[in-house]
C-alpha cells in the first residue's frame, strides 16, 4: 500500500512540480490518506534529483499545508460555539461530554491557544485537527495563518531535509519503515489519551453516585 502511495505521489510531483507538492499537502490537510510523511520525504527525493530546489519544495509545501488549515478553519467558523454547545446538549451524553468541558476548552484555548496552533503544527495528526478548535474559537485570522505558516514550514523542512539525506535510500523502504513506526507511536498515545479521558470522566460519575 505504501509503495502504491510512494508512486501516486512521485507521478504528480513530476507532472505538476511544486503546485502538485502544494496541492498533495493541502488535501492531506484536509484529507489524510495520503500522510505528509511520504509527500514530503518524495519532495526531498526530488530535491535529490534535481528536479526541485529545496527553498521552493519548502514553500511550495508551507502554502499547501496553511490552504489546508484554512479550510478545516472556516469549518470550525462554521461550525461555531453556539452549534457545538447545542450539539453538546443533544448528544454529548453519548461520548461523556457537557457543556462544562467546553467552558474548560475555551479557557485553555484562551490562554494557550497561540502555543496550541504553532506546536501542534509540528505533531502528526492532530496538526490538521488544531485548525477546528482555532476556527471555533475565531482566532484572528492573520494570527493564525502566522504561526500556522512558521509550525508548518519546520515540520515541511524537517520531513523534506529528511528525504534529502536519505537520498537512494528512498527505493530500499527506509521512510516507509519510519513512517510505519510513526503511524503506530501516533495511535497508540491516542489510544491512551482517549482511555485516560474516558477513565476520568467514568471515575467522576462514580464519585458522585456515591
Amino acid at each position: 500500500m505504501t509503495d502504491k502511495l510512494v508512486d501516486l505521489v512521485l507521478k504528480l510531483m513530476d507532472a505538476l512540480g511544486y503546485t502538485g507538492v502544494a496541492l498533495l499537502i493541502a488535501l492531506e490537510n484536509v484529507f489524510p490518506p495520503i500522510p505528509s510523511e511520504i509527500i514530503l520525504p518524495a519532495a526531498g527525493f526530488n530535491v535529490t534529483q534535481g528536479s526541485f530546489s529545496f527553498p521552493m519544495v519548502v514553500l511550495a509545501s508551507t502554502i499547501g499545508s496553511v490552504v489546508g488549515a484554512l479550510v478545516l478553519y472556516a469549518i470550525g467558523r462554521w461550525l461555531g460555539e453556539d452549534r457545538l454547545r447545542g450539539l453538546v446538549r443533544s448528544h454529548g451524553s453519548k461520548a461523556l461530554l457537557k457543556e462544562s468541558d467546553i467552558d474548560k476548552a475555551d479557557s485553555w484555548f484562551g490562554r494557550y491557544g497561540n502555543w496550541a496552533v504553532f506546536l501542534c503544527r509540528l505533531l502528526p495528526v492532530v496538526r490538521s485537527l488544531i485548525s477546528i478548535p482555532a476556527g471555533i474559537e475565531a482566532m484572528p485570522l492573520p494570527r493564525f495563518i502566522i504561526l500556522t505558516a512558521l509550525g508548518s514550514a519546520i515540520w515541511n523542512t524537517i520531513l523534506i531535509g529528511a528525504g534529502v539525506a536519505l537520498g537512494a535510500s528512498w527505493d530500499s523502504g527506509v521512510v516507509q519503515d519510519i513512517v510505519g513506526y510513526l503511524q503506530w507511536i501516533v495511535l497508540i498515545v491516542g489510544a491512551g489519551l482517549v482511555i485516560w479521558f474516558f477513565w476520568r470522566r467514568m471515575a467522576s460519575r462514580g464519585s458522585r453516585v456515591a
